[in-house]
């Protein structure tokens, strides 16, 4: 049996250069029946141009986000340990689909599938089966809305949840197979037996340690102040992502372990150290030259302090001569206003010791910091 998917002048071309979607959609390959597997293979690895791709989408999420102030939104990394299935109720002449995002073509799990699986993960917790938790069921309305009932008006939540792209581990997504031996049970209401026929069913899922980045962004001017206090509602999430992490997976056939994730903590720290990074940029930027200048001499010399790890730097090398350049600018600038002398002298005299073997005393007279400090 061959299923002619695609006009015979196409069966020629591989359509290497197709995004994976493509290549699983309109560009299907013929279906032999005892090869799907094979024509599978062919539609699920990833080009250089896929991976850039779904990078560059990526990187694209996490600057809308940065562009988000920080009390009104939460962005989690993780890594699944299992693999990921979604889209599979999608038509296809595979039986099972899968959800790309048009127009690149990629695996996407959508911010709707997000939202359900942490709706029900607040749940579960409100509910009080796992353990001691803080969410209570009016969280849960406040946070993800409830639908109309007897007339009643819709309740959105405060919270939108962003579509999730993968990153994949590997250059290719991964063909599964399930074999149900019962289809005459299932399908034809028959007496279950052991006789059965085996009907292998081919299905494309995203490969385990692969990366998900999840956004979500708060409407906080209609949080309640309970939700709104001490940032309560991001503990709350937090804590949902990580039981739904651990116990509901996300996507499809969660029930027989798929979707199943963890916290990527390597991947977290570099966007918690980038975020701080764009913190301090954009406090440099708000401040003025001289201030800035002070503030960015004290943040070479913290860095410097935790790179030598108690070691102390000789006189006369790199940390000594900013600190004279910094005194020296501070005295022979015309704009220098007397507060932002005071601030180049304490800083000066603070962290000067703390990197170099000086003799602050005598590093005192020669800056002349008393001059700056107006008691001279």
């Amino acid at each position: 049996m061959v299923a002619e998917l695609v006009p015979e002048y196409l069966q020629t071309e591989d359509f290497k250069n197709a995004s994976p979607g493509l290549r699983f959609g309109m560009y299907f390959p013929r279906i032999v029946k005892d090869k799907k597997v094979d024509a599978l293979s062919v539609v699920c690895r990833f080009s250089e141009n896929d991976k850039k791709t779904a990078q560059a989408q990526c990187e694209r999420q996490a600057q809308l986000f940065e562009a988000i102030p920080a009390q009104q939104g939460i962005r989690l990394v993780a890594e699944s340990v299992a693999p990921f299935a979604t889209g599979l109720g999608n038509q296809h002449p595979l039986e099972n689909g899968f959800a790309f995002l048009n127009p690149y073509g990629l695996p996407y799990l959508a911010g709707s599938g997000v939202k359900g699986v942490l709706r029900q993960a607040a749940r579960q917790l409100a509910n009080g089966e796992w353990g001691k938790s803080d969410w209570q069921h009016s969280h849960i309305e406040t946070l993800f809305g409830s639908e109309a009932e007897d007339g009643e008006n819709h309740l959105r939540g405060v919270l939108s949840f962003w579509d999730v792209m993968p990153q994949i581990s590997g250059d290719q997504l991964m063909v599964e197979i399930m074999t149900p031996h019962q289809s005459d049970y299932y399908q034809d209401g028959k007496a279950p037996h052991d006789s059965g026929s085996p009907n292998p069913i081919v299905f494309l899922t995203v490969p385990p340690a692969s990366d998900f980045a999840f956004h979500v962004v708060c409407d906080v001017a209609r949080l309640l102040d309970e939700l709104a206090k001490q940032d309560l509602w991001k503990k709350l999430l937090q804590e949902a992502f990580e039981h739904a992490f651990k116990w509901l997976g996300f996507g499809a056939k969660t029930a027989v372990g798929y979707g199943a994730m963890k916290v990527d903590e390597s991947a977290q720290r570099q966007w918690e150290a980038r975020q701080a990074k764009a913190a301090q940029e954009a406090e440099l930027q708000s401040l003025s030259a001289n201030a800035r200048l002070v503030k960015e001499f004290v943040l070479y010399f913290e860095k410097a302090k935790e790179v030598k790890k108690g070691k102390k730097e000789k006189p006369n090398m790199e940390a000594h001569q900013k600190a004279r350049s910094l005194a020296k600018t501070a005295h022979e600038g015309s704009d220098w206003s007397a507060e932002d002398k005071l601030a180049a002298a304490n800083a000066i005299a603070e962290w000067l010791p703390q990197v170099v073997e000086v003799d602050m005393k005598d590093e005192r007279k020669k800056m002349k910091l008393a001059v700056l400090r107006g008691e001279a």
